[in-house]
């Protein structure tokens, strides 16, 4: 039975990679970053003060 080969990977596309990661990084700090919501539900609960105040929206 034959080994299966892993496929290298380029040093260029390796230091690539870890160049996007540290911009990300930079641009949005640490910690988790959700991407798919992009705007915030309009009818999700909130406590704070300056919602209250304006029921309509």
């Amino acid at each position: 039975m034959k080994k299966k080969r892993k496929k290298k990977i380029p040093p260029e596309l390796l230091a690539a990679r870890i160049a996007n990661r540290l911009l990300e990084r930079e641009l949005l700090g640490d910690g988790f970053h959700s991407r798919t919501r992009t705007r915030r539900n309009r009818k999700i609960y909130t406590r704070k003060q300056k919602h209250k105040d304006s029921s309509e929206i």
